[in-house]
């Protein structure tokens, strides 16, 4: 069977046992806990998961060929889907002790990271784990007043809080990327700021981030006409940028968009 790793589904085989495990042990896995891991490629992330005894272990592999391979390899110790994550729906699965693997296609993950940010098919989980290209992990964990915050900081930080575990090089993987990347694990929030829909603070953010490096004044009245009133519940310097106002800004500014 050809296994050679297809760059139009941004495959790159993790192959280092010591990242592999150190991967698996960021996260406590034990019989209770249901996994899905999603792009699994050949298996080697798996059967580390497997070894752990949890409870269930899901797959979700685009590659068909990938999926005969797994679904021999491993055989009832597992259930595999056939199925592009982004489409993948089955929620029922999973429930608030599942733990979601992944090591994330590059060309796709921030799509990924989005789906189970507004989880609009209401996937049940504990924890991601998932690996990013270094540089949009980067953005992912970025502070305010750093030019790497922006709209995914925001949209992630409504939802999860987010650790950085450790970087992974490119020797880790076949064939090597060219550039580095990071492990993130993504707890759910206890408190999650209240909007009625995700898209509110979609748009807020896209507005604002369209134009980073301006002053925050003609985004705000683009969307505000009563800017008194929303400047006394806010209490906003429209001389700032879209950088210097923090995740709670924003969701207060989606919550005000809501009442338009």
């Amino acid at each position: 069977m050809n296994l050679k790793p297809k760059k139009s589904l941004g495959q790159n085989y993790l192959v280092d046992k010591n990242i592999i495990n150190k991967i698996v042990n960021c996260v406590v896995i034990d019989h209770e806990n249901e996994i899905l891991e999603i792009g699994p490629g050949t298996g080697k992330l798996t059967e580390s998961i497997l070894n752990k005894k949890p409870k269930k272990v899901f797959l979700v592999e685009k590659d068909e060929k990938l999926s005969k391979l797994l679904s021999e390899k491993f055989q009832n110790k597992i259930k595999i889907f056939n199925d592009d994550i982004l489409n993948f729906s089955n929620s029922k699965l999973l429930s608030d002790k599942s733990i979601i693997f992944g090591n994330l296609p590059y060309n796709i993950s921030s799509q990924i990271l989005i789906k189970f940010i507004f989880n609009v098919n209401n996937f049940k989980f504990k924890n991601l784990v998932f690996m990013f290209q270094k540089e949009l992990a980067d953005r992912i964990i970025a502070k305010v007043n750093t030019s790497e915050y922006g709209r995914l900081t925001i949209l992630t930080n409504w939802k999860f809080n987010v650790k950085k575990e450790f970087d992974i090089n490119p020797s880790s993987f076949f064939p090597k990327p060219k550039i580095k990347s990071s492990l993130l694990t993504f707890t759910k929030k206890d408190k999650i700021f209240k909007l009625k829909n995700h898209s509110s603070l979609e748009k807020i953010t896209k507005i604002f981030f369209n134009q980073r490096r301006k002053k925050i004044r003609k985004q705000f009245f683009s969307i505000f006409e009563n800017k008194k009133e929303i400047d006394e519940i806010l209490k906003l310097d429209l001389n700032l940028r879209p950088q210097n106002l923090s995740p709670e800004i924003y969701f207060k500014l989606a919550r005000e968009y809501e009442k338009l």
